[in-house]
């Protein structure tokens, strides 16, 4: 017998389970499915820059009280280049901030707090397909760890299923959107060391970008901009540290033993559609983002906000309105992000085969973001995320 709920969620990510728990408090009951165990969820070490926003849906509505606790206010980043570090500051500019909490983090909040709930929350369940998107009843089919087969049917199915998303087929096919791959990747290094700066540090230097950022007081995130084939054991550690050095002058490192190492590609997509029938895609896989300017996480809740109250519009209300344009009002935002993580990496990267007339070019609209209240203004508006949908001016 199929198993017969609300809304089938595809995925125990951040836009899963934060949907799981804003369709709770509608009283609106959701199945959750994810092929990986609990374990791996809450266990795989991911960035966590939160928008004041994301904080406030987090804290606000009971899903997390450690993202206050556990959580670093950052009130600002520092662009360097030239040699030199210039501040922007967020609390002055716009009067907002941003939150160091990784997403792992965020996660291990959420699944405790919709278990403690009674979710239906199944880890090792993996969606072979979606059925019936154009139906009243859209169907999920999918197998457990033993292989044995479960049909889930809904009224509405969300693919929160990640960039190799199952659920986008049924919506979109395998590769409908629109798509970019950048010529660079991140090289990316997990240390124990104490923080080399208060707040997160984005260089750009002759020899190509750095991030200096932060997990924890013992933990750090580094990044240095590589070719996206590089092999991780490619460099000593010695020669780790001397590279990332070499790209944030003025600024000493906190050396300590490199215990992760990991290149992460950079791609841009978003998905022709977000909706067929009664199918619904939410985060990576409706869309992803260069890590630039942190928008991965904070861009899914800003879908799970909107299509929550679509969702309770449509199945308490009878009402088809916000459903029916849940996807074209998602997408301005989704564009709005995709340009400002283009901008931030354009202007941040050595570009392959660039010319001195574009290193010139760079270092010149850089002075323009530093030097202008205008323009640190806007990088401060964008990265510590736009008001979220529905919520209006906080």
């Amino acid at each position: 017998m199929p198993v017969r709920t609300r809304v089938a969620v595809i995925g125990a990510g951040p836009a899963g389970l934060l949907l799981s728990h804003l369709l709770d408090r509608c009283g609106i009951e959701s199945v959750v499915i994810d092929s990986r165990t609990r374990e791996q969820i809450e266990t795989t070490i991911r960035a966590g820059i939160l928008e004041q926003g994301t904080v406030e849906v987090l804290s606000e509505t009971g899903a997390s009280d450690r993202v206050l606790t556990v959580g670093q206010k950052h009130e600002g980043i520092e662009l360097r280049f030239g040699g030199e570090g210039h501040r922007i500051d967020f609390s002055d500019t716009v009067g907002r901030a941003v939150w160091l909490y990784p997403q792992h983090e965020v996660l291990k909040d959420l699944v405790a707090a919709r278990l403690a709930a009674g979710q239906d929350l199944r880890f090792g369940v993996t969606a072979e397909r979606v059925e019936d998107a154009e139906s009243s009843r859209p169907r999920v089919l999918a197998r457990d760890a033993e292989g044995n087969a479960i049909e889930i049917e809904a009224d509405v199915v969300v693919g929160a299923d990640g960039s190799r998303s199952v659920a986008r087929e049924a919506v979109t096919g395998a590769y409908g959107g629109y798509f970019r791959e950048y010529p660079f990747a991140w090289f990316g290094i997990l240390c124990e060391a104490p923080p080399s700066a208060g707040e997160l540090i984005y260089s750009n230097s002759p020899d190509g970008f750095a991030l200096i950022s932060q997990r924890s007081p013992d933990v750090q995130r580094m990044y240095f901009q590589c070719d996206p084939e590089t092999d991780t054991e490619a460099y000593s550690e010695e020669q780790l540290w001397e590279m990332l050095q070499a790209r944030v002058p003025g600024t000493t490192l906190h050396e300590g033993p490199i215990f992760q190492r990991d290149v992460l590609r950079f791609r841009s997509f978003v998905a022709h559609e977000m909706r067929r029938g009664r199918v619904v895609l939410v985060g990576d896989a409706a869309h992803t983002v260069p890590p630039t300017g942190a928008k991965g996480m904070n861009l899914a809740v800003a879908d799970v906000v909107l299509l929550t109250d679509a969702l309770r519009s449509l199945l308490l209300d009878r009402d088809e309105t916000l459903f029916d344009a849940f996807a074209e009002t998602a997408r301005q935002r989704i564009w709005k992000a995709q340009h400002f993580s283009w901008w931030m990496t354009s202007m941040l990267h050595v570009q392959p085969g660039a010319s001195d007339f574009d290193r010139m070019r760079q270092i010149g609209e850089l002075r323009s973001v530093v030097e202008s209240r205008a323009g640190g203004t806007y990088l401060a508006e964008a990265y510590t995320g736009w008001h979220l949908p529905g919520t209006g001016p906080r």
